[in-house]
């Protein structure tokens, strides 16, 4: 196996339990070829073999601290220990995250199960020269009908591979329904977001159903997911998305669950927030969902103006005892930041909130506690007093 050089701050980073090591911090570099390499440190001592690209910044995603092949029993061991947890941690639901990347040892590998379909990203050169084998032990191990690469991310592009949509193995339909608690909504595998549904968000969906009651607002509602769960104890949802295309899947599944409750409006929800706010509009529950409102560091300032605003706008409809139930999918702006604009939200409100609870990412993409990294999604849920 190559062997990569590296300096005493990379060797300090995999000594605290991060998995990554910056190009700025290799010495020694393996060669031009990707794939698994082992790891020295400046005196030549042994540290671990790792996944090694040679076009990103991050050069060096730890694999194993062992000095092993990594071979077809190497990631059947890692898919098999991913698989245990799942089984501790899932139920009530055909779609789920199978493989978290670095939170399952198993860096820049995404594996998504949507019945019996596996819909997976290779986000790094380093694991796409292993893409052969790890298809076959999730071929052997799953029997599924079918395995689809979602290989569509701008990522790649910094890792010097093409984005692409392709069949991996077997045959792979547009659409699948997923049942989520008493709820089933279509997912569309090849063009959705992410790999085809929000699964992050499964866990924070079925709360805000146990909390919905009278007139309820979805804002950013995308195919409806939240809305699904809202209408099933609500009175009547609205919910809100400026994509007429996402809406259209929202009215599918609206359908799908028989729902007569749910109204879909085609808005910016910044204007029909500010817009309800003015029309003196009262809800019982509200959720906020944006998109990441900053998707690099120097967007945190802005982004949390935006954060804000629609907080802020949300605060001033609730009722008296209604939730907001409000989400945060930027990784760069922390709990810290999202508390304090919360807290700066509420001061301009003009109206006291009771914090219920933090809110987080469902338990199958786990946290990994010195890989911060690996936990992007925060919320919280506050009741209006």
């Amino acid at each position: 196996m190559r062997v990569a050089r590296v300096s005493a701050r990379g060797a300090a980073r995999w000594s605290r339990g991060h998995p990554w090591i910056y190009k700025s911090d290799v010495i020694g570099a393996p060669g031009p070829e990707p794939g698994a390499v082992r790891v020295v440190d400046a005196r030549g001592r042994f540290l671990g073999v790792a996944l090694w690209s040679p076009n990103s910044t991050i050069s060096l995603r730890k694999l194993t601290g062992e000095d092993r092949l990594i071979d077809e029993a190497f990631w059947e061991e890692r898919i098999e220990a991913a698989m245990r947890y799942r089984n501790a941690v899932v139920a009530g639901t055909s779609a789920y995250r199978l493989v978290h990347a670095e939170a399952d040892g198993l860096p820049s590998l995404i594996v998504d199960v949507y019945g019996d379909i596996l819909v997976t990203q290779f986000l790094s050169a380093g694991i796409e020269v292993f893409r052969a084998q790890i298809v076959e032990v999730l071929r052997r191990r799953f029997a599924p009908s079918g395995i689809l690469a979602r290989n569509d991310v701008p990522v790649r592009e910094h890792e010097g591979l093409p984005r692409t949509v392709e069949i991996l193995w077997g045959r792979v339909p547009d659409v699948v329904e997923v049942s989520e608690g008493a709820v089933r909504y279509l997912a569309g595998l090849n063009n959705g977001q992410k790999t085809g549904a929000f699964l992050d968000q499964r866990e924070n969906r079925l709360r805000a159903g146990e909390l919905a009651r009278g007139r309820v607002l979805d804002c950013f509602a995308y195919h409806g997911s939240f809305a699904l769960h809202l209408a099933r104890g609500a009175e009547r949802v609205v919910a809100v998305d400026s994509s007429a295309e996402a809406l259209a899947r929202a009215k599918d599944n609206v359908a799908l669950n028989g729902l007569e409750n749910v109204e879909l409006v085609e808005a910016n929800a910044f204007d029909f927030l500010r817009e309800q706010e003015e029309a003196g509009a009262v809800y019982d529950l509200v959720v906020l969902d944006p998109p990441a409102f900053a998707k690099q560091r120097t967007a945190i300032e802005s982004a949390l103006r935006g954060y804000k605003e629609i907080n802020l706008r949300a605060m001033r409809i609730l009722a008296p005892g209604g939730y907001l139930c409000t989400f945060s999918c930027s990784y760069h702006v922390n709990t810290v930041l999202f508390r304090e604009m919360l807290e700066s939200a509420a001061a301009d409100a003009g109206r006291p909130l009771r914090w219920i609870e933090w809110r987080g990412q469902a338990a199958d993409h786990p946290v990994i506690v010195q890989i911060p990294e690996t936990g992007y999604l925060k919320g919280a849920i506050l009741q209006a007093l």
